[in-house]
């Protein structure tokens, strides 16, 4: 570890903090010379190996990411007048996926209409390992397409546990006020609480923590964010 992460690592107590005094010191403990992201990591009580222990959502946070998404629409008919209106980055259908095949990836979020999945689904190697497939339970598949252009342009984040029980999760910059920070990562841990599978058993929220992009985590208690939530 460098000289100046050893000295943002030692502002952070090996305790746990409320959420509000995590992500103050959070802002403190850094250094880097650009614009950090805030990230959240949940350690989750769940087994992800099981299917119905799955745990993935959404959830638009209230003051966005501090980042306008690219968006691309593969669409077809009306719904492609819709996609523009609503401000897609790109528009397209076939033409779009014959694109995407060829390599070009210059985009964030791909939302899609169900009925051209079928044709989408060729491009799962590609789009799959980057996070970009549409998903219907990340509201990507839908026949509202304007809506869902517009949410993601909003802030909408999508989260999903990895093989070791872990959600990581942007929630704004470090830029923003220490209120729009705390709002914001207080929206994605309800969802996530909200996403919490019938079939879990004991404790669900098992750890919180903060970090900025190059900065040291810091731990939040997981009972008053449970409590919040």
């Amino acid at each position: 570890m460098g000289k100046r992460y050893e000295q943002a690592k030692a502002l952070v107590e090996s305790r746990p903090y409320l959420l509000p005094d995590a992500v103050r010191l959070m802002k403190r403990a850094t250094f880097a010379k650009f614009d950090e992201t805030a990230e959240l990591a949940v350690v989750l009580g769940v087994d992800p190996k099981r299917a119905d222990q799955m745990v993935r959502g959404t959830v638009v946070l209230p003051h966005g990411l501090g980042k306008s998404k690219r968006v691309i629409a593969i669409v077809s008919g009306d719904k492609l007048k819709e996609a523009e209106q609503a401000g897609a980055d790109s528009v397209g259908g076939e033409d779009m996926i014959e694109k995407i095949s060829g390599g070009w990836l210059d985009f964030d979020a791909v939302v899609a209409t169900p009925d051209l999945m079928k044709s989408i689904s060729k491009l799962g190697r590609v789009l799959g390992p980057r996070g970009l497939m549409p998903n219907p339970k990340a509201g990507t598949v839908t026949f509202e397409v304007g809506k869902a252009i517009q949410e993601i342009k909003a802030g909408k984040v999508e989260f999903r546990i990895d093989k070791g029980s872990i959600v990581h999760a942007p929630f704004g910059k470090l830029s923003f006020d220490e209120e729009k920070l705390v709002a914001n990562a207080r929206a994605l841990l309800e969802a996530i609480s909200r996403a919490k599978p019938p079939t879990s058993k004991g404790k669900y929220i098992k750890s919180v923590t903060v970090s900025s992009t190059m900065g040291p985590g810091i731990h939040v208690d997981p009972a008053s964010v449970e409590a919040a939530a």
